[in-house]
């Protein structure tokens, strides 16, 4: 994860950049030399601007989608594993700041003016970028419940613990003889060896070798199983609701925005309205009938 959010990044930008820088520096020096439609170096400084810029890169054929695609991939990486690399959210930062300021000099000094194209959104990107929030939150709801130690502390804590029939549920005291609890016994004798102790504790939630049922799957074993599951409802329900809410309060259109456009709409059916009650009055004075249709 190191590797792919600092080492690629920095390989990703400096290929944004010094690719185009490069392939410009080669066109200039072909003109210089005479190469570049017929112009020699003379004329080269009484070019109109127009065809100075015709020697900079052409944007790609397919316009903005790398800079979507790269932008969906660091936004991809920084959601969905997170909880396994907590610091890729401030890589990805760091790189964000780099990233908008050479996309700038690159647009404006390295490539050609590309061709207006009106949109009202980023189009089927918002949509992929949706997808992976959810998957980001499942993802990491599934990392926490699984890898951690939070949710076999917390059912050893409320259910096996020593604070179970107290009134208090101090940490420290709850969680004595939460290693002894969360570790299994083997038998090493089954090993076939007679120099090895005699039995090892591995971590699992099984039964000892002198249990009637010896290395099944305890009773506690379900619980935090089930622990775990419904952490990860929980988790993934409190998180939608929560980004939820905060679009809710947050509206797609501005409140002053909202009230201007209601306000021409108003003001546009005020004009239509004294301009058809104008149109009739001018028929009575006429002594016409009144038939008129708006377009």
């Amino acid at each position: 994860m190191g590797v792919i959010m600092f080492f690629k990044q920095i390989w990703n930008n400096f290929m944004e950049l010094g690719y185009p820088l490069l392939q410009n520096w080669w066109s200039r020096r072909k003109m210089k030399k005479g190469g570049g439609g017929g112009q020699n170096v003379e004329n080269k400084t009484q070019l109109p601007q127009w065809d100075k810029d015709w020697n900079l890169q052409p944007m790609n054929a397919h316009g903005l989608v790398d800079e979507y695609l790269e932008m969906v991939l660091q936004f991809g990486f920084t959601t969905i594993f997170v909880a396994a690399f907590p610091l890729a959210p401030l890589l990805a930062l760091l790189n964000n700041i780099i990233e908008i300021r050479l996309d700038a000099y690159k647009f404006v000094t390295q490539w050609r003016r590309p061709m207006p194209a009106r949109a009202t959104d980023i189009g089927i990107w918002h949509g992929i970028l949706e997808g992976i929030g959810v998957l980001a939150v499942i993802t990491n709801a599934f990392v926490i419940a699984i890898t951690s130690d939070y949710i076999p502390r917390f059912v050893y804590a409320f259910k096996y613990g020593p604070c179970v029939d107290k009134g208090h549920h101090h940490e420290d005291e709850c969680l004595q003889g939460y290693m002894n609890s969360s570790l299994s016994v083997f038998d090493m004798s089954e090993l076939k060896n007679s120099s090895q102790p005699r039995y090892c504790r591995y971590r699992d939630y099984r039964a000892p070798p002198w249990s009637p049922v010896p290395y099944e799957f305890t009773l506690q074993f379900w619980h935090v199983l089930a622990a775990r599951l419904a952490f990860i409802i929980v988790f993934e329900h409190l998180v939608f609701g929560i980004k939820s809410f905060i679009a809710y309060l947050i509206p797609d259109m501005p409140k002053d925005l909202c009230d201007r456009m209601r306000r021409e709409k108003y003001l546009m059916q005020e004009m239509m309205y004294e301009a058809e009650l104008e149109h009739l009055q001018e028929r009575k004075k006429n002594g016409g009938g009144y038939h008129h249709e708006w377009p």
